[in-house]
């Protein structure tokens, strides 16, 4: 039980690697609180408390920060994928990018952290888990200009979390999996002009000839969350199935 005696949060329970992450924390001895902004999504999460959360939603974000308590753990998953280069991208798509997937997360932290440093005060650790991706800074894609962008901020954002917090107990560490076979993915892959070569192009790029799956993914997020990773801090950490070697 890794997680015994911790209460986490997850946005973007409801589906893929957020809801994967929420059933792999409870198992591990964690309280739960699994929140997504569509409820229905929510259902079947059994032994995990759930809340419908907007992290766009600034009211709603301090909401429940008032209504949960202080946190030993937050996972920043909430994010979206926009397909097209620079010249594809509107103003629209790109403010959306940055508000869900940078501003949601600053606005979650900033709303958190004073709870998350008491607990730390008191424990000696508290962890901050933020969704990056492989296709940020570390490594530029095709047609992911707005994806990419934010997802390079979101490193910045943990790299300045934890450099401003390390001395208080607080972890800050960013996740950046490679392609992962989720609703998101097929999703993208079933909007495609041919579904059946884009399915095929996303295996191409993983040197380990497949899709990672969720439970690829999760044993990393269950060790940043845990104590194990007591002495890890402001770093991204890849499982992207040697797409970066």
């Amino acid at each position: 039980m890794r997680l015994r005696g911790k209460t986490v949060l997850i946005t973007a329970a409801g589906q893929g690697i957020g809801r994967a992450s929420a059933i792999a924390c409870a198992a591990e001895g964690a309280r739960v609180i699994a929140t997504d902004r569509d409820a229905a999504l929510l259902e079947g999460l059994e032994g995990i408390e759930t809340r419908v959360l907007d992290v766009t939603d600034a009211a709603a974000i301090q909401a429940i920060a008032a209504e949960t308590g202080p946190l030993d753990g937050l996972f920043n998953c909430a994010g979206i994928v926009h397909d097209g280069t620079v010249l594809d991208v509107t103003d629209a798509d790109w403010a959306f990018a940055l508000d869900l997937n940078v501003t949601g997360m600053m606005r979650m932290t900033r709303a958190f952290l004073p709870g998350m440093l008491d607990r730390a005060a008191e424990t000696g650790s508290a962890s901050i888990l933020n969704m990056a991706s492989m296709a940020s800074s570390i490594k530029g894609f095709a047609n992911r200009t707005a994806y990419g962008t934010t997802k390079a901020a979101v490193i910045g954002l943990t790299k300045a979390v934890a450099a401003d917090f390390v001395k208080q107990g607080i972890r800050c560490n960013a996740i950046c999996p490679g392609t992962v076979d989720t609703p998101s993915l097929r999703g993208r892959i079933a909007s495609a002009v041919d579904p059946v070569q884009a399915e095929k192009n996303f295996i191409a790029r993983q040197p380990m000839g497949r899709l990672a799956t969720v439970d690829d993914i999760t044993p990393m997020i269950v060790y940043l969350l845990s104590d194990e990773s007591r002495f890890v801090s402001g770093q991204a950490l890849l499982v992207d199935g040697g797409v970066t070697i």
